[in-house]
């Protein structure tokens, strides 16, 4: 079952169920389910969604309608580090930090850091952004886990890390310039509520992006290649921290363009995890 926010031509924002191209609305109107997190929270949202679901209701086509990101007022945090690759990125973005970034991928503690609200968050079609002061910036694209605020794996969705690689090379400790900022993330397009993703370590993750309609990067890797396991970086979020509204956790990244390359203006990212179906973003400079 996939869940997404979506708005309609008149300009109402609702919730709704996804069926291939499209999109069944949701009758929030009993009250305790509003938002799509209130869904989320449920003690089952599976069960939630068909308490909610009116047989009535009209199928939108998914052309009539524009994608939202799937994210009211819960935080996003992301995992640094998780795949070989990404611990080989970072050891290259800077050689006097390099040993901390080999530690931290050996190191049973991971690497977690805050990334972002809502308000910085992008959804399908809409821009991310890459920042005013960096010449060197990437997407990382990554499988990001939905938790509810008892920290149970509630869903999946896209996730899109950007990354300042240049100001982070520079000083570990401008971590938070590097990824924190406005448009810093994609999430979308939908939730799939994790009984129906595939297993795990089938879920393949694949990137393309274009320039000008010219493919200039693609990638792919699978969740096999990750280093930590889902309930390790749960755990580790959860100790002494708590997420009321609910939190979404960015898993990290196993998809590195090489060193010469670096993101441009107009440029179109697009992230497909199986499972999940297609984020796309296209890139804006402050």
């Amino acid at each position: 079952m996939k869940l997404a926010k979506f708005r309609r031509a008149n300009g109402e924002e609702t919730v709704g169920v996804i069926d291939g191209v499209h999109v069944t609305p949701l009758s929030l109107t009993a009250g305790q389910y509003e938002t799509l997190a209130d869904i989320l929270e449920s003690d089952n949202p599976a069960t939630t969604v068909e308490f909610l679901t009116d047989a009535a209701a009209e199928r939108l086509s998914l052309a009539e309608v524009t994608m939202l990101a799937p994210i009211d007022q819960q935080e996003v945090w992301a995992a640094g580090v998780t795949y070989r690759r990404s611990k080989q990125a970072r050891m290259d973005e800077s050689e006097s930090a390099a040993r901390f970034y080999d530690m931290v991928y050996e190191a049973p503690r991971p690497e977690l850091f805050y990334k972002a609200n809502a308000l910085r968050v992008s959804g399908p079609n809409a821009p991310v952004r890459i920042r005013a002061d960096s010449k060197w910036n990437v997407p990382e694209p990554e499988l990001a886990l939905v938790l509810n605020s008892r920290l149970n794996l509630v869903g999946y969705t896209i996730g899109n890390d950007m990354s300042s690689r240049d100001i982070e090379g520079e000083n570990p400790l401008y971590l938070p310039q590097a990824k924190v900022y406005f448009q810093c993330c994609g999430l979308g397009p939908c939730v799939t509520l994790a009984n129906a993703m595939p297993p795990i370590g089938e879920v393949e993750i694949r990137i393309t992006i274009s320039r000008s309609d010219i493919d200039v990067f693609a990638g792919e890797t699978n969740l096999r290649q990750m280093a930590r396991t889902f309930d390790e970086l749960i755990d580790y979020l959860g100790r002494d921290n708590t997420f009321p509204n609910g939190v979404f956790l960015l898993t990290g990244t196993g998809i590195v363009p090489a060193d010469d390359f670096t993101l441009r203006k107009g440029d179109r990212i697009e992230i497909s995890i199986d499972g999940i179906g297609t984020l796309v973003n296209h890139v804006v400079q402050g």
